[in-house]
């Protein structure tokens, strides 16, 4: 079994010193317990959770059931991928903002969450009995309603149109206990939201920048293939009239119809307040799942009375496309764990290379190298790239079995140093699938991993 296998190599005693000079332990015993349902029968070798465990990049506890706490190589991978869509951002015309997670009732009544999604909130109550007067407050399940705030603190025109606002602020949905499982079905997760506000003219050319958004980052991924599905008006629980429906959904077909690119229609599938065009994707070994989502909303506007003043001085309600790439980051992280089973491209990887001393004697420059790979010759605070490399502790197990484990550990390259080496200020440089690609000076495996990462691969 692959994660059996990836226990056993990791080493009983502390291995790796971290280039930014912050010690870490992989031990046999790896305290990534998972203790949702779903780990009553035996788990695949491939799946998200065995993989998980066996990189020490996730786990869950059942004092906070549904949430998940990212270990330091799991956190390495969300920060590449949120870096990765923000770099996006600037080239889509997208502001980040930070927003609240704790909103009074008194918010979701108005954005109709309280009406149409209690059961699936979490409310909060003050610990303080004699502040009654504080009254109940909900953790947001969404961030439509605190977009809609910061869009409606300032006066807006048409020219400031359209704004798009993102954010990756934690969100909360109660899922029952039952349904609980790894990163795939959690109650608190991240998504890389972002409401677009736009006039209606406005509304074919956002949804068609957010398909080419969509396309570009599955692209990124090497997806082999993603299906467009439009789902409609509930057939209850939802708010507007059938007109605005109507009109929201024939708008979202336009769209769809203008990308060339076959789609199918589920009935009924919408959310509460608006149409969506649900992303499916197919992951190498052709499983589907449900990711990304764009949303067209003409109710939330109204319901928070935003206003914009168009061209003839008139006082104009916008739409709001909701939109979400990845969707949650942390399912899309179970999907690319599978769908890679875990053996990650450079640019996104958790443990990019590793340098391993052949004696003793080398462990300082084995350090050295990896601080120099990791960091560059830069001081702190450089805008110079950073990597992930390690450096093995010295160690008396043979150096082909510390090759050996470094593969399985799924480090991208690895770095031998001896004598030879030092002198020349080089290393010697292999793949994680055994190829060597001989002597080279630090400032070459640096360019390497740059065109690594600008290629995304």
């Amino acid at each position: 079994m692959l994660a059996r296998r990836l226990l056993r190599s990791l080493p009983l005693r502390q291995p790796l010193f971290l280039a930014s000079s912050r010690s870490f332990h992989i031990t046999r015993s790896i305290q990534c317990s998972n203790h949702d349902s779903d780990q009553v029968s035996p788990l695949s070798e491939l799946d998200h959770r065995s993989i998980g465990k066996a990189q020490n990049l996730f786990m869950v506890h059942p004092t906070s059931p549904g949430s998940v706490f990212m270990l330091p190589h799991g956190t390495r991978i969300v920060r590449r991928l949120q870096d990765f869509l923000r770099d996006a951002y600037a080239h889509y015309g997208y502001d980040e903002v930070m927003t609240p997670i704790i909103y009074k009732k008194e918010l979701w009544e108005t954005s109709g969450h309280w009406q149409n999604y209690q059961e699936d909130m979490f409310m909060v109550h003050s610990g303080h009995k004699e502040q009654t007067d504080e009254g109940v407050y909900g953790l947001k399940p969404m961030n439509c309603p605190g977009h809609c705030l910061i869009f409606d603190s300032t006066p807006k025109s048409y020219r400031d149109l359209p704004i798009r606002l993102a954010d990756f602020s934690p969100l909360h949905r109660n899922e029952a206990s039952g349904a609980l499982s790894g990163l795939t079905r959690v109650r608190r997760f991240h998504q890389d939201d972002a409401h677009i506000f736009c006039t209606d003219d406005q509304i074919a050319a956002e949804i068609k920048s957010c398909l080419s958004f969509v396309d570009r980052v599955y692209k990124a991924f090497h997806f082999p293939h993603y299906e467009l599905t439009l789902s409609t008006r509930p057939e209850s629980n939802y708010i507007g009239s059938i007109d605005e429906w109507d009109h929201a959904e024939s708008a979202l077909k336009e769209a769809l119809n203008a990308t060339g690119r076959p789609w199918s229609l589920k009935e009924g599938d919408g959310a509460f307040y608006g149409p969506k065009i649900d992303i499916m994707v197919k992951d190498s070994s052709t499983k589907s799942h449900q990711t990304a989502t764009i949303q067209l909303d003409f109710q939330l506007p109204q319901r928070f009375g935003l206003k914009y003043v168009d061209e003839s001085d008139t006082w104009r309600t916008p739409v709001i496309v909701h939109r979400a790439i990845l969707g949650s980051i942390e399912r899309m992280m179970a999907i690319l764990i599978e769908h890679t089973e875990g053996k990650w491209p450079f640019w996104l990887s958790p443990r990019q290379g590793i340098v391993i001393p052949v004696a003793t004697q080398f462990a300082d420059y084995a350090s050295d190298v990896a601080k120099k790979l990791a960091l560059g010759s830069s001081e702190a605070g450089s805008s110079e790239a950073q990597y992930y490399v390690d450096a093995a502790a010295s160690s008396r197990d043979r150096l082909n079995k510390l090759i050996r484990q470094a593969q399985l550990q799924r480090y991208n390259y690895i770095f031998v140093v001896g004598q030879k080496e030092m002198d020349a200020g080089t290393v010697n440089v292999r793949t994680r699938q055994g190829k060597i690609l001989g002597d080279m000076p630090l400032d070459a495996v640096r360019s390497l991993f740059a065109e690594k990462t600008a290629n995304l691969e």
